[in-house]
């Protein structure tokens, strides 16, 4: 199971970040120093139809030395294109992206399904993409089936209303994704090692973790020892 430590990029800043580490640089360094393998970089201001970050990730993804999972708003081809071409390692289709079949059926002919996820946000059981209060008539359960039929082969599953609130990610309903056969990452939630536990345990692919980490309820050498 792989550890995700997640840079999400508000207004220039690391959301939930503290110090020095509330710059986007300061904590790609400190992560990588740590030992983590890959990152997972987030514009959450794209993500909610603000001005987005593109100098800034486009600065991260030159710096990095690890691998670096991108994401945040990604739905259109142009826009995913060009996270590519400045570096990302694999891109995540958001949520009003992948219900388009076309457009993912284009992504994975041009890029593989090695370098794409599908980002799957849910609310209530149903598709929640950031940026909207709307929910969209379909399940995540759907979407994922949709979507790995297709060909992709990893998603990142998060339960909108746990972001943040370090009370446990949605174990159950990422391991409901993973019995399609997919590569699932739970995000949204984690706040302790038991956490990680619990997602390793349900056989997921990886946990994203964000504010536990900035506020120092494990380190990063301790994820790995517990994931390992």
């Amino acid at each position: 199971m792989e550890l995700y430590p997640a840079v999400d990029i508000e207004g220039g800043r690391v959301a939930r970040a503290h110090g020095r580490a509330a710059e986007p640089l300061v904590a790609l360094a400190d992560f990588t120093r740590a030992g983590t393998r890959w990152i997972h970089l987030v514009d959450m201001d794209r993500a909610y139809g603000r001005p987005d970050n593109l100098e800034l990730i486009g600065k991260v993804l030159h710096a990095a030395t690890v691998r670096v999972q991108v994401g945040g708003g990604l739905f259109r081809e142009i826009d995913i294109d060009h996270m590519f071409t400045l570096g990302a390692t694999r891109v995540v289709i958001g949520p009003r992206g992948a219900v388009d079949a076309g457009l993912v059926e284009r992504l994975l002919a041009r890029h593989g399904a090695g370098r794409l996820a599908v980002g799957i946000d849910a609310k209530q059981g149903r598709v929640a993409p950031r940026g909207t209060t709307d929910l969209l008539d379909i399940t995540a359960l759907e979407l994922a089936t949709r979507v790995t039929r297709a060909g992709i082969r990893t998603i990142i599953y998060n339960e909108v209303t746990r972001d943040g609130a370090l009370t446990g990610p949605d174990v159950d309903g990422a391991r409901t994704l993973a019995q399609l056969g997919a590569d699932v990452i739970v995000s949204g939630g984690v706040g302790s090692l038991d956490d990680l536990r619990a997602a390793r345990a349900a056989g997921l692919a990886g946990a994203c973790v964000g504010r536990a980490l900035y506020d120092g309820r494990f380190t990063i050498a301790e994820a790995l020892a517990c994931l390992s």
